[in-house]
């Protein structure tokens, strides 16, 4: 199994099809069947190719500042982590989170931040759920526009520490879209 970071301007042909096809098929009728992001362009993935040279994992990722309880964080978010439905099991999902934090080691990221509905994995690698109010962009995902800002506690929220900085409950604007 190889781990490969790619840059999102960098993605084009064959993987960009390879990726919609992973994406339509993990996040079924959630997805858009026309891109290969949900609200917004991640900076750059991280993609699983397995031995047949077949895409079969990927992880979109985010950095960005965001503002807890007055603060500036740095915040790396992780996006649409999926693994094929064929592939699920074998620890691939979990040596995509590995990657992640051997990248953020020696990094100026204070947090890693993702939404998850199924916590299992993430609490595996370290993450904790935490039940901050936040505020976001919201984005109408059909026609690609901002409608309003969102307001919310957020159960699926989940953070990991991997900086110095310990997280603190209260508040947590993203200034941004919701991952």
């Amino acid at each position: 199994m190889q781990i490969e970071k790619i840059f999102e301007y960098e993605i084009n042909g064959q993987l960009r099809t390879e990726l919609q096809q992973l994406l339509v098929e993990c996040f079924t009728d959630e997805y858009p069947k026309d891109r290969i992001y949900f609200k917004q362009l991640p900076h750059f993935r991280f993609i699983a190719i397995d031995d047949k040279n077949e895409l079969v994992g990927q992880v979109g990722l985010d950095y960005r500042v965001m503002n807890l309880n007055g603060k500036p964080i740095r915040v790396l978010g992780i996006i649409d982590l999926c693994v094929s439905k064929m592939k699920r099991s074998q620890g691939i999902g979990s040596l995509i989170l590995s990657n992640i934090d051997d990248f953020c080691e020696g990094k100026s990221v204070d947090f890693l931040l993702l939404f998850a509905d199924n916590k299992k994995l993430y609490l595996n690698a370290g993450f904790k759920s935490v039940n901050n109010e936040c505020t976001w962009f919201k984005i109408d995902d059909e026609n690609q526009t901002t409608y309003g800002i969102g307001h919310e506690k957020m159960n699926e929220l989940m953070i990991k520490e991997v900086g110095n900085i310990k997280w603190e409950n209260g508040k947590v604007d993203l200034l941004g879209y919701l991952y």
